[in-house]
This record gives C-alpha cells, sequence and structure tokens, in this order.
C-alpha cells in the first residue's frame, strides 16, 4: 500500500491555481487599461488636430487668402 504524504486537506494547488489567476487577471486589466488610455491619447490628439485644420480654414477664408 502506498502512502501519500499529503494531507487529505491540503489545498496548496488550488491556492496556486486561484494566485496564478489573480495576477493573470491584473495583467489583463493592466493590458486593457494601457489600450483604452493610449487609444483616448490618438482620438483626442485626431481631435484636436481636425480642430485646428477648421480653424485654420476659417481664418484663411476670412481674411480671404483662399482665392
Amino acid at each position: 500500500m502506498t502512502t501519500d504524504h499529503r494531507d487529505w486537506h491540503d489545498d496548496s494547488a488550488y491556492t496556486d491555481a486561484v494566485q496564478r489567476a489573480e495576477r493573470a487577471t491584473r495583467f489583463g486589466w493592466t493590458a486593457i487599461t494601457a489600450t483604452t488610455a493610449t487609444l483616448g491619447c490618438a482620438l483626442i490628439a485626431a481631435i484636436a488636430l481636425c480642430a485646428g485644420a477648421v480653424l485654420a480654414g476659417i481664418y484663411l477664408w476670412m481674411t480671404g487668402l483662399t482665392g
């Protein structure tokens, strides 16, 4: 008969799995946050460029420099 030295109540494998899952979840949320922030900055930059182009066009139109 083989003896298993692990206790019947040994939850170390479960605890390790939970810790790995928590680390993966934290990494996932960090990746989502970084992606969202990057896309938000790109959106703000695109809006600023469009607004600048519109304002430049209005300026040129008002000063009569467009021909």
